[in-house]
């Protein structure tokens, strides 16, 4: 099947490294011929809150940074494969989102190229919704601003005919909305337009929080992220991320981890950093932040840095959002499963 002309400037527009596939050429199956789409639930939960894991040593050259794209793709349907239980990775898309769906990918870009999630890995997830049925004008890539997103090495795009590419700038619903511990204006596009959420974080040190992966990506949706930082941001993660505007449309949580930092953080330091080769996958936000805390205490204790907890900044949070009923934060009860 030949290349959709568009759809390669669309999905490259993501970044200057983002490349799309077609669907014959990935290998993946052609949606014009697969069987009849079913209905669109919630998948089931696990008996168990699982964590996949993909990881490949040869994902990305350290030296340059450049990311095979077959190997990313295959690890990214290996791991969602694994986390829903669903046959394909499109079908698994294809049951969390329907057609009529604006599907919001919100990423993680404060520190910059280097340590925010990999435009290729967000090109690559875009390609699969497409294939999934959602048409590429209902997607946004989106963060807090649009300076943060082009340091990261996204591309910006607005037009509303095809996949955007935007920050939230100020443009805010400015009725104060109270969640829990806190109250803010959320982002009008998360408010007026998105139905569905993919959240893409990252597993990284939080000099104030303990750890920034999933959860605390959320920070970029309000506009007084300043006001909520007290006590390791304890209770603050949790509410946020258990408020309906956030809860109600989360599909799927997803952790770029080919590089990962264990000390530092937020901003890329990069003594600190380190080629961890994976992509985590959960339809529980809380398991997969406790996975990623498990991963930068066992990278401190590799590198001979003392533990969160003995530093005073363990991430509280993710105990708070276990108990609010949000996900598993307790590891004893996660499954971590090798895609």
């Amino acid at each position: 099947m030949a290349q959709d002309p568009d759809r390669r400037r669309v999905l490259q527009g993501l970044g200057a490294a983002a490349l799309c596939f077609s669907a014959s050429r990935c290998g993946r199956p052609d949606p014009s011929v697969e069987p009849p789409r079913a209905p669109s639930v919630r998948a089931r939960p696990p008996a168990r809150p699982l964590v996949a894991r993909a990881r490949r040593d040869d994902v990305r050259d350290a030296s340059t940074g450049r990311v095979d794209a077959a190997v990313l793709r295959g690890m990214l349907g290996a791991a969602v494969v694994q986390a829903t239980g669903d046959p394909s990775i499109v079908e698994a898309f294809r049951r969390r989102f329907d057609p009529s769906d604006v599907v919001g990918i919100k990423v993680s870009t404060l520190a910059g190229r280097g340590l925010s999630p990999h435009p290729e890995l967000v090109a690559e997830i875009v390609e699969v919704l497409v294939q999934a049925g959602v048409q590429e004008g209902n997607i946004v890539v989106w963060d807090r601003t649009d300076d943060e997103l082009q340091q990261a090495g996204f591309t910006l795009q607005r037009d509303k005919a095809s996949v955007r590419c935007m920050g939230t700038n100020d443009d805010y619903d400015w009725t104060p909305r109270e969640w829990g511990a806190g109250g803010s204006c959320f982002a009008r596009l998360l408010v007026e337009e998105l139905t569905a959420l993919i959240n893409v974080g990252l597993v990284k040190d939080h000099d104030l929080a303990g750890i920034s992966a999933g959860m605390k990506s959320w920070y970029g949706v309000i506009h007084n992220p300043n006001k909520q930082h007290d006590d390791g941001c304890d209770p603050f993660v949790a509410h946020l991320a258990n408020y309906s505007l956030i809860k109600d449309k989360l599909r799927l949580t997803l952790l770029d981890a080919l590089v990962a930092q264990c000390h530092g953080g937020p901003a890329l330091s990069p003594r600190w950093a380190w080629p961890y080769g994976a992509l985590l996958v959960s339809t529980d936000p809380v398991a997969a932040d406790a996975v990623a805390w498990q991963i930068i205490e066992e990278r401190r204790r590799e590198v001979g840095l003392k533990s969160l907890a003995e530093q005073e900044r363990e991430p509280r949070y993710i105990a708070t959002a276990g108990r609010l009923g949000l996900g598993e934060n307790r590891l004893e009860h996660i499954a971590l499963v090798d895609a």
